[in-house]
């Protein structure tokens, strides 16, 4: 059984879970108080100080001479995660398919209906917008993304990814967590416990989510499932005019003082002593003391980090932050802000493209000449920002860069002009250190319903990730109740065809 609760400080005969979390009722309780007391942030700051003071007892922990990995040299050290959310349709994007403009108007076999489907098949039906290809290496891409398509010299494509599900929230689990049920902990929660963090400014994972809403699953995309909670994601709401809640005392509390905070901290000092005192062999009260420190630090540097008015305005035009259309806006905001995180140390961001629901998001069941483009606009030009500002600052060296969604869409009509879900191929593309510019690996069918040729999946992925980090997956696990869970299950292959 895994607890929840904070373990013991590391011990050399690695105590399991259960024995660390023996005797912490009240410290839990103080835990909470501290957190109450000092802001809703001190307490992710504490929580990055406690990840660092033993959680994590069961893992080696970063080795220098592996370059910051934990099983071998790790080229990556900070991952950028794109998530475009209700199914990217592949055969209108990045996966070229002549053939369905011969067979445009036909059925497709006997084949009436899908799993997940939420109407009748209808009869295949060709892509509404024009392919060229792009680059030395050829690569096709469609009018929707035309700033994107000229950096595909840079790009690693998996053309022919294979999920286990049409349904949104299960699929969007699956590439998340690497389960199709709840309750299992995210890549960047796997990240942030094996690896900690890089500065103690800012939190280890944070996720920047779409302004209109969550995606599906809410927030359990980013959950840190039966891994310690400080290793969940940290949500920042990147448009809010305060990206992080409660940071400072509200003008509503003029009581609420420099010199109050430190007189009350003051007092919370003298009484930790005091328990500490009573407790001479138990070193964990003097770390969270330390937590403290951290929020400070946070209190200075936060503010600074999601400020990109900072930057100059040559960036903001380029990542579209001052583009009168909110959605690029917006997106281009989180781009921005993921770039400027990164710099500052944050090990895995998570950017999300649409909220749940039938509108504003990549879930194109009604008209796919009209849903699309304007999703896809609102994400083109800022992600080819985010690409050429991260090489222009030199980020590119140990920056990872993941493009993806849940599942793909149909090559056949929903109705007369949408696309339905279809989790048996779609496309997703890596960028960055260690990746081979400019390959294309797999294909599916000749339409583009199913894979055809050197398919991967989720657990792939992840394993490749986890690869670039130092970090062989097989070996990254929890016992969680009597059972050795791992992010990629008991699946996944490293895709050593897009490495360095």
């Amino acid at each position: 059984m895994c607890l929840l609760m904070p373990p013991r400080e590391k011990s050399s005969a690695k105590q399991s879970y259960m024995e660390s979390t023996m005797n912490v009722p009240n410290l839990y309780g103080r835990r909470n108080f501290l957190s109450s007391m000092s802001g809703g942030f001190a307490g992710v700051a504490l929580s990055q100080l406690l990840s660092r003071e033993g959680l994590s007892s069961d893992i080696p922990g970063p080795k220098p001479e592996f370059n910051g990995g934990i099983h071998h040299p790790a080229k990556v050290k900070r991952v950028i995660q794109l998530f475009m959310n209700g199914g990217v349709s592949p055969m209108d994007t990045w996966d070229y398919k002549p053939l369905l403009a011969t067979l445009h108007g036909q059925k497709l076999g006997a084949k009436t209906k899908v799993e997940g489907a939420t109407g009748m098949q209808g009869a295949l039906m060709k892509s509404p917008f024009e392919f060229k290809q792009h680059g030395q290496c050829g690569h096709w891409a469609s009018s929707v993304f035309p700033e994107q398509a000229k950096l595909v010299d840079e790009i690693a494509f998996l053309m022919a990814v294979k999920g286990r599900t049409n349904v949104h929230g299960q699929s969007a689990y699956l590439m998340n967590n690497g389960f199709l049920l709840p309750g299992f902990p995210c890549m960047g929660a796997w990240i942030s416990y094996a690896l900690g963090n890089l500065t103690d400014n800012l939190p280890t994972f944070i996720v920047l989510p779409d302004a209109r809403g969550l995606p599906y699953n809410g927030r359990g995309c980013f959950t840190s499932g039966f891994l310690p909670a400080v290793h969940q994601g940290t949500v920042i709401k990147a448009g809010a005019p305060q990206p992080i809640p409660d940071l400072f005392a509200s003008d509503k509390f003029p009581l609420s003082t420099p010199n109050a905070d430190a007189d009350g901290l003051a007092l919370l000092n003298q009484i930790n002593r005091g328990h500490a005192a009573q407790h001479p062999g138990d070193s964990r009260l003097d770390a969270r003391i330390k937590g403290y420190e951290l929020a400070a630090h946070l209190q200075l540097s936060a503010p600074e980090a999601f400020d990109v008015m900072r930057e100059p305005e040559s960036v903001r035009t380029a990542y579209c932050v001052d583009d009168k259309d909110k959605t690029t806006a917006d997106f281009g905001k989180r781009c921005l802000t993921a770039t400027r995180l990164i710099e500052r140390g944050v090990r895995f961001v998570q950017v999300w493209s649409g909220p749940e629901g039938a509108v504003n998001n990549w879930d194109n069941h009604g008209n796919i000449s009209t849903q699309l483009p304007p999703m896809a606009a609102s994400v083109d030009k800022p992600i080819a920002a985010l690409l050429r500002d991260l090489r222009a600052r030199g980020l590119d060296q140990d920056t990872l860069v993941v493009w993806t969604s849940e599942f793909g869409r149909t090559p056949f009509s929903q109705g007369s002009l949408g696309r339905d879900h279809n989790c048996g191929t779609f496309v997703s593309w890596m960028w960055g250190a260690g990746i081979k510019a400019g390959v294309s690996i797999g294909q599916s069918d000749d339409w583009g319903y199913q894979t055809a040729q050197d398919a991967t999946t989720g657990y792939d992925m992840h394993a490749t990730i986890l690869h670039l980090l130092g970090i062989n997956h097989e070996k990254l696990t929890m016992r969680a109740n009597g059972v050795d869970r791992r992010l990629t299950d008991v699946h996944g292959q490293v895709i050593q065809s897009i490495l360095t």
